[in-house]
């Protein structure tokens, strides 16, 4: 672990700093990976990297390779749910004390990273950068009808299980702490949307604490998108059905702490 100085009524105090890896999915993202790992060595030259090639048919791990980055190659497309708990579990192995989520197509911005790692050190152990948390002044994040109908649909659902509203349930930029990046090399939801909705809901559910800040977001710089229209609606609606399964778990744990109050 490394160090650095601060001063101290004059004098120099070493402390400890918490090694960071930034955990990059990526599904055929060629086209835009390079030019994000170089922002991101410029941005955030103090922060890891590992790219997880979820079964990519392209270059994706050549490219990057080329940059220096270190790759975990799957053999096949396991999803994001998948590709994040080998990313996961790759920072636990390795010590890594908090970990950033974030895509390899170019749509999260490197200097909004120090306001996720800022709510990691105040305490929270999953910091979700939302797109819908008090934006700048003309930086709102657009969504289609369909898509923000959907969205919808899993807050109410997330706030109905969780007794916490979100702005942002299925943002994939987010940062951990090191005893959620160990829940979660374990744990991980490994179905569309899991990654984002369901992990929300299961750490709500284990008792860590879960903050949102306010981000911006870019579109995509390259590269195709996962879903689209009916398959769009055919996720979403997985991800519904996933999260009311839980709605039994979720009364368990009522009774056993009310037990446990009496």
């Amino acid at each position: 672990m490394t160090r650095a100085l601060v001063q101290e009524q004059g004098t120099a105090t070493p402390v400890r700093t918490v090694r960071t890896l930034v955990i990059l999915p990526a599904f055929n993202e060629e086209e835009a990976l390079s030019a994000v790992l170089k922002e991101l060595a410029v941005t955030c030259p103090q922060l890891d990297v590992l790219v997880v090639d979820d079964g990519s048919t392209d270059r994706t791990a050549e490219v990057a390779r080329a940059e220096g980055v270190p790759v975990a190659v799957l053999p096949f497309n396991l999803g994001v749910g998948g590709a994040l708990q080998t990313g996961f579990r790759y920072a636990v192995v390795h010590g890594y004390g908090r970990a950033i989520q974030f895509d390899a197509d170019g749509q999260h911005d490197p200097s909004q990273v120090p306001a996720l790692l800022a709510a990691l050190d105040e305490g929270a152990d999953l910091v979700i950068g939302s797109r819908f948390a008090a934006p700048e002044p003309g930086a709102e994040y657009g969504v289609g009808k369909l898509r923000g109908g959907a969205m919808g649909v899993l807050r109410v659902a997330v706030r109905v299980l969780s007794g916490r509203s979100f702005t942002d349930t299925s943002s994939g930029f987010r940062a951990f702490s090191a005893p959620l990046l160990e829940f979660y090399a374990a744990e991980y939801p490994n179905e569309y949307l899991g990654d984002t909705v369901e992990a929300l809901l299961l750490a709500c559910q284990a008792g860590f604490r879960v903050v949102e800040v306010p981000v911006s977001m870019r579109v995509r710089a390259g590269g195709t998108p996962s879903t689209q229209n009916v398959k769009l609606i055919y996720h979403y609606l997985r991800a519904l059905l996933s999260l009311l399964s839980r709605a039994p778990i979720r009364r368990r744990e009522r009774a056993i702490r009310r037990g446990a109050a009496q």
